[in-house]
């Protein structure tokens, strides 16, 4: 028995009730011990964060494949969890002591720890709770973190299984710096962004009296930060650059430090750029760094001008001068730094070569450097200029962990989705850098290094262990640096199910069966997962990873803060519900395609949702409740033969479009079937015969819709399956998915196809003709086929009331003005005296058709125009196109028309 539904769809209060109701029934992981396992592991968020758009597409699209594989019957685990994300904790705890005129290093490292632990438990839950509002079914009672102790004691043990193999060392290499946070970071963390700043020309006096071949005793160089010229130890020049070839291996004598440096030859030098030289600072640009290497030089013996500040320290051979000493590497807070200071100086000595430009007014005038937008990269969470800086780190050999990757996608045993990405992943994999693990920060993973007096390391799980191996009486100190969190997130595919231990879940849900994830993470976690899944296991972490775009804002522009286009997607489910924002991600999740944020769309969605709830209102007012079988019910009419046979390709397609990972198919799919078969054909058609047949049928087919729809729509399919009947026992979530036993039967859809086309048809010319809809009109068909006989013969009435013909002649048909329509290879004659002023609708028809179709091709002209496209502003090409697109739209409807009245 059915229960009615009130006649508002409200969502908020649906999904709140639904959702508390799933979780507290465990109903997001049923015991399905003897079931296939389908798993997948949540990207772990930070657990600092708050939901984003971006989590919103990738967590539905994750949500969707969930609730698809458990209606199919498999033990479906979600693992859900968040990252301890070491730099943005500490950060938040910090300026929260900040608040209170506080500071971490007023307290032991363990007691600032011990304050993370608490903010963790009393404010880290906030991105978890926002996820529930999504309508995200994880299995929230095994909630990972990466901090837990199991998970912990998998990261240390991978450290030290790395080390031991000779794949974890110390280095001293160049880093991302943050001078604010006092701590390396990944490239993940660098935001590049562009600063006016200027170009500076030096000259370098060649030793010993040297000249060039023209004649100058000097080489020019350029940079944009010219403080490092303080620790310069070389100059590069092309080794085919005739200009130079002379004084390879000669050296210049450096303004202000004395320092005397060589003249060496590189590639990474460009004889087009600026004077062909290069001032070579291989402790502070990672260029450098690389051709220092080149040149010989050793990272130990590379000079560092800066502390950890970023303020000018002295380098190794003790040639910066005092007054530098101390000096921040820039101008801050309105006081000149070593980069003021070296111009000045450099101007001084008359090594500053100056920048001539011209004035609005085209007169010459003199400056210290070149003006010029820089693209600059600063800390995302520092908010300062991050510094390339040599330090001592952990670095994993990530070369030699990315073979088996790099082999696991080539021989196929690994798919990413969509296949374009190969190309980049095998373009980063092959030519991949030494991965620094190492973080100057109090919050996460300590590494487990000790030393003793002579800075030799020990390796080991434990204290305990590093002193057995480096013997009794022997003082240690424990590393202060804790692991890079991709380091931890990387083992989050095994870990999270209890790796290393070999654990049941292991054992079953381990390989994972899919990866979805952002492409933007491609390398910072999902390569660094299968390195470590192979690694650890032997084993690739799952079959196959999809990659979805961004979603971006509606005019195609990234989101930022900065721009003020971030869209909150909790301010959009309140607006129009999970479902709706949900099913909007989905249908708009086309394969290496970004998503441009729509709220129409989204409107459209919440509509598509009342539309589906009115449906179900309108059966439950004709006494169709819910079904008994999972099985099509027996069917002799053909209308329900049809909508059965409906059913039978949708869920046919809707498989084909997951298993490929197609969601925007899929959401299309199920979208079309609901809207235009169901609810604007099948409701209509069977509307005045309703029978016992018909009631079985139709209900039976809204619970086919509820399943099919549930992983895109979950919350107003479960309150309409639990509304149709009594079925508390055999909620939604865990239902059979769709399996009608039943086949297509072509003569039912060839009749009710043939219906649907006459209907839409005449429904079509009478809206370009202006012809009122609910006019009835006589129609002639000269040479019906069988199918037009039978057709017309069984659904007279339908006809009438849907097409509104009314009667239908199988004969010629008078002379006179009339429109034709067609429905297959039938051709229907309709006549039209009296019922429209023929000559004048052809004027109407005419004049339009004139002005669209010189717009269309106003509009082909400007966007054929280069000029145009490329200089106009995005939005301005948006709308034209769109126009154009209208225009040319209109163009065809209106010779339609006109063709209509002969």
């Amino acid at each position: 028995m059915s229960t009615e539904l009130p006649k508002t769809f409200d969502p908020a209060e649906i999904e709140a009730r639904w959702y508390t109701h799933w979780e507290n029934e465990g109903l997001f992981r049923p015991e399905r011990p003897d079931a296939e396992p389908y798993t997948i592991v949540n990207p772990p968020p930070n657990v600092t964060g708050s939901l984003h758009i971006g989590h919103a597409l990738d967590n539905t699209l994750q949500d969707i494949m969930i609730r698809y594989e458990r209606l199919r019957g498999k033990d479906a685990l979600w693992v859900v969890g968040t990252d301890h994300a070491g730099i943005a904790t500490q950060m938040v705890v910090e300026r929260q002591l900040e608040a209170k005129q506080d500071k971490r290093t007023n307290y032991s490292r363990e007691d600032f720890v011990a304050k993370v632990w608490e903010w963790k438990e009393e404010s880290g839950g906030t991105i978890t709770r926002q996820l529930r509002r999504l309508g995200c079914s994880m299995d929230w009672s095994r909630e990972q973190f990466t901090m837990d102790e199991h998970f912990s004691n998998a990261v240390l043990k991978t450290f030290v299984d790395l080390y031991n193999d000779g794949l974890i060392y110390r280095d001293k290499r160049l880093v991302n710096w943050d001078p604010k946070l006092k701590t390396a970071i990944s490239d993940l963390e660098v935001e590049t962004q562009d600063v006016k700043g200027s170009f500076w020309h030096f000259r370098y006096p060649l030793e010993d009296g040297v000249t060039l071949a023209d004649g100058r005793d000097h080489i020019e160089v350029a940079t944009t930060r010219p403080e490092t010229m303080l620790a310069d130890m070389a100059v590069a020049v092309h080794p085919d650059d005739e200009r130079y070839k002379s004084v390879v291996g000669k050296h210049v004598v450096l303004p202000i430090t004395g320092r005397c440096v060589p003249i060496v030859a590189d590639e990474h030098a460009d004889p087009e750029l600026g004077s062909g030289a290069v001032k070579i600072t291989p402790g502070h640009d990672f260029n450098d760094f690389e051709v220092g290497k080149r040149a010989g030089f050793k990272p130990a013996e590379m000079l560092n001008m800066l502390d950890a500040e970023a303020n000018v320290c002295q380098t190794a051979d003790g040639l910066v001068p005092e007054e530098f000493l101390g000096l921040h590497r820039f101008k801050r807070d309105g006081v000149d730094g070593a980069r003021e200071l070296v111009v000045q100086r450099l101007k001084e000595s008359g090594h500053l070569i100056p920048h001539i430009a011209k004035t609005k007014k085209g007169e010459e005038q003199e400056l210290d450097a070149e003006p010029r937008t820089i693209a600059t990269p600063f800390g995302d969470r520092g908010g300062v200029v991050i510094e390339p800086w040599l330090t001592d780190q952990w670095y994993v050999d990530a070369e030699t962990l990315a073979k088996k990757p790099i082999e696991a996608v080539k021989n196929g045993d690994v798919e990413i989705v969509p296949k374009a990405w190969e190309k980049t992943f095998f373009n980063w994999m092959e030519n991949i850098q030494p991965w620094c693990v190492s973080r100057q920060l109090w919050w996460g993973h300590r590494i487990p290094a000790w030393y003793d007096g002579d800075g030799k390391a020990y390796v080991a799980l434990s204290e305990a262990e590093a002193q057995a191996q480096a013997g009794e009486g022997v003082a240690l100190t424990r590393d202060d640096d804790v692991l890079d969190t991709w380091f931890s997130s990387a083992l989050w595919p095994s870990a999270t199910l209890g790796w290393p231990e070999q654990t049941d879940l292991v054992a079953k849900h381990y390989p994972n069966d899919l990866l979805i994830s952002g492409f933007d993470i491609l390398f910072f976690w999902d390569a660094r997962m299968l390195m470590m899944g192979q690694y650890n296991t032997g084993k690739n972490p799952w079959p196959k990873l999809y990659l979805h775009g961004l979603v971006r804002a509606a005019d195609g522009a990234k989101m930022s803060k900065s721009k003020g286009n971030v869209v909150d997607p909790l301010g959009l489910i309140d607006q129009y519900g999970a479902d709706a924002l949900r099913f909007f991600m989905a249908a708009m999740e086309s394969q290496g395609r970004d998503i441009k944020m729509d709220d129409k769309r989204i409107e459209g969605y919440r509509n598509f949702a009342t539309k589906l709830w009115n449906a179900t209102r309108f059966c439950q007012s004709n006494g169709i409740g819910a079904s008994s079988s999972i099985a099509a019910p027996a069917a002799s009419h053909a209308v329900n033969r049809w909508i059965i046979g409906e059913v039978v390709e949708t869920k046919e397609a809707l498989d084909a479009a997951l298993a490929e990972l197609r969601f925007d198919a899929a959401a299309n799919t199920i979208y079309h079937f609901v809207w235009d078969r169901f609810c604007d054909w099948y409701l209509e058609l069977i509307k005045g015969q309703i029978d016992e047949e018909t009631k079985a049928v139709a209900g039976w087919t809204l619970d086919q819709i509820f399943v099919m729809l549930h992983p895109f729509m979950p919350f107003i399919t479960e309150e309409l399956w639990s509304k149709q009947g009594e079925r508390a026992n055999h909620p939604l979530i865990t239902a059979g998915w769709v399996d009608p036993q039943a086949e297509v039967d072509p003569a039912a859809k060839a009749e009710i196809d043939w219906l649907i086309a006459l209907t839409g048809a005449v429904r079509t010319a009478k809206n370009e003709l202006g012809i009122a809809p609910g006019a009835k009109l006589e129609a002639f068909c000269p040479a019906p086929g069988e199918l037009a006989k039978s057709v017309v013969e069984a659904n007279a009435a339908a006809i009438e009331r849907l097409a509104r013909l009314t009667p239908i002649h199988f004969a010629e048909a008078p002379d006179g003005a009339a429109m034709q329509v067609a429905a297959g290879e039938d051709a229907f004659v309709i006549p039209l005296e009296g019922i429209i002023d023929i000559a004048a609708e052809k004027a109407r028809l005419e004049k339009a058709l004139e002005a669209s179709a010189k717009e269309a091709k106003s509009l082909e002209g400007r966007l054929s125009n280069a000029n145009f496209v490329e200089r106009a502003k995005p939005e301005a090409v948006e709308k034209a196109r769109a126009d154009h697109a209208h225009h040319t739209a209109e163009v065809a409807r209106l010779e339609a028309a006109l063709a209509r009245l002969g």
